[in-house]
Order: structure tokens, then C-alpha cells, then sequence
């Protein structure tokens, strides 16, 4: 990818900042493990943005379990992807603190999470488009050689239209022998693909195992094993197949269900070997069952 090509030629040089210089802060409106993230006017552009501050000690851990390879930051990552289903960051940095900062375009909106714990109506009949929509994205992320490696319900946005954004690249890395070695074991644990938790040799189907995790769980607001409190336990049943989603859902299309079981196997060679394969079989299904992507679904 021309990305990697110029990015490895030289990296480039960012002068740090003092956020509240750039940025008026309105309020807070996420934190995550890693980071915070501010409603914040960018007074450099005039905007309205959200403003993400990672926290520096943490940033430097994680970062240092990449130690001899040179790993791109959240931000050099963020800035690069181009897509509908991706919310845009448009600028990137440090502060004089050292912290890595990332702004993106503010999205007005619920995150699927919200939507998954609800089971709201909005939910019940637009599954469907969210499933492609999600697909799409990852797909895109692929196909530029990332592996996303914390796909699920909380790093999904669903805005005012409620069209479906991808965030939060933290965990982001390139899709390539170094950077897919044993040992590394980070994300979601609930959401994580077995191989991952096993400390396996990875690619990018554990982001297909967490895609398939968290459409079943739009589905049934379940997950397809018991919840587990550490990794000890989830390690426990993980190794067992998962609960068919037509158990939980017995009148369930039977097109969705095979699809979504598939992408959950245990066992990476027997899912489904690339993420676009899976979207085309839940477009298949949306097309014979007369939905559109891009509105909303029948009732189920």
C-alpha cells in the first residue's frame, strides 16, 4: 500500500500543542480504557469535532508490546481511512504533555451498544442494514492490509440518520507477518476470537469472529456463550461451539442464521475466510428478503 510505503520513508515530524489553545472543550461525551474524548470547537478550522486524548502511560504500554517494530500511532492510522461507514479524522498530534491527540467530525447520534442493551424498534428492524454497514467497513479496513482487533457493539456509532460509523483504531494494526506474531492478546475479551485469546498466530479473521459476535448479538442481545469475569474463563467455554442462533431465535431466517454461525466458528479455517464473502451473504439476504441496506429492514 502507498500508505506504508511513504510512511516508513519518513516519519513525519508534529509540533506538540497545548490542547486548550486549539481547542475549546464543551464537555466530555466518551472515555474509553485508553483514552478521553471531548465535544470540542476547533478553533484552527471553526468546527465542532470530537477530540480524542489518549492517556500516555497506557498509550506507551500497549505500544510497547510492538518493541522492535515500527508501528504507526492511532492517529496515522485514523487520518488515513477514507470511507462512508469511518468517521473521518482530519487532524492528529501530541501534546506538550506528550499525549497523543486525534480529532475527528462529531457524529450526533447513539452508539450500538445503546441500541443492542434496548432492543428498540430502531434495532428490530434495521439489524440487517446494520450488519452490511458494519461489514462494509471492516471490509474497507482489510483491504487497506488493518486488522481492527476490537470490533463490537461499543465501537459502533449510529448517527442522527442512523447510518452506521466505525470507531476507535487504538488496536489497530497492520496486516502483516510482524504484526500478527503469537503473543499479543489485546481487545474486547468477550469479543475476542479464540486464537487471540490462545496467544495464536493471528489475521484478519479474528476481526471476522468479533463481526459475526456482535450481529448475533443485534440479533438476540445475547452473546453465544456465557459471559466470563476473566480471560481464565472465557478460555473455559470458548473451545465449545457456539449457541446456534436458531435456538435463541427459532423462526429466525435461516439465510442470516447460517451466516452469522459461520463467521463464529471456533476454528479460523472453517469461518469465513474473508470479511467481504460474509457481507455478500447478508446482501443475498437482503435482497431476497426485498431490504435495502440503506433502509430500514421488515419487522422480523
Amino acid at each position: 500500500m502507498k500508505f506504508f510505503k511513504d510512511w516508513f520513508k519518513k516519519k513525519p515530524l508534529i509540533d506538540p500543542i497545548e490542547i486548550t489553545k486549539r481547542f475549546d472543550l464543551v464537555g466530555r461525551v466518551g472515555q474509553g480504557s485508553m483514552s478521553k474524548v471531548w465535544r470540542a470547537l476547533d478553533t484552527k478550522t471553526g468546527k465542532t469535532a470530537a477530540l480524542k486524548v489518549l492517556d500516555k502511560e497506557k498509550t506507551e504500554r500497549f505500544e510497547s508490546r510492538f518493541r522492535g517494530l515500527t508501528k504507526p500511532t492511532e492517529g496515522e492510522i485514523a487520518i488515513q481511512l477514507q470511507h462512508d461507514r469511518i468517521v473521518r479524522t482530519y487532524d492528529h498530534g501530541v501534546t506538550v504533555n506528550g499525549e497523543q491527540w486525534i480529532v475527528m467530525d462529531f457524529v450526533e447520534g447513539v452508539a450500538m451498544s445503546f441500541l443492542v442493551e434496548m432492543q428498540s424498534k430502531i434495532m428490530q428492524q434495521q439489524r440487517l442494514k446494520f450488519a452490511i454497514q458494519l461489514g462494509e467497513a471492516i471490509a474497507y479496513l482489510h483491504e487497506n492490509n488493518w486488522i481492527h482487533r476490537d470490533i463490537c457493539p461499543r465501537n459502533v456509532l449510529l448517527d442522527e440518520n442512523y447510518d452506521l460509523k466505525l470507531i476507535d483504531y487504538g488496536l489497530v494494526v497492520p496486516n502483516t507477518e510482524e504484526f500478527c506474531r503469537p503473543g499479543n492478546r489485546t481487545g474486547t475479551a468477550m469479543y475476542m476470537a479464540p486464537e487471540l485469546i490462545k496467544r495464536q498466530k493471528t489475521d484478519e479473521r479474528i476481526d471476522i469472529f468479533s463481526y459475526a459476535l456482535t450481529c448475533f448479538e443485534m440479533y438476540t442481545k445475547e452473546k453465544p456463550w456465557d459471559s466470563g469475569k476473566t480471560l481464565e474463563a472465557i478460555l473455559q467455554h470458548i473451545n465449545q461451539p457456539a449457541k446456534d442462533i436458531r435456538k435463541v431465535l427459532p423462526d429466525f431466517d435461516e439465510q442470516i442464521a447460517a451466516t452469522i454461525m459461520r463467521g463464529l466458528e471456533t476454528n479460523p479455517r472453517d469461518r469465513w475466510q474473508k470479511v467481504s464473502e460474509m457481507v455478500n451473504a447478508f446482501r443475498a439476504a437482503a435482497k431476497r428478503l426485498g431490504v435495502s441496506p440503506y433502509e430500514k429492514e421488515a419487522s422480523p
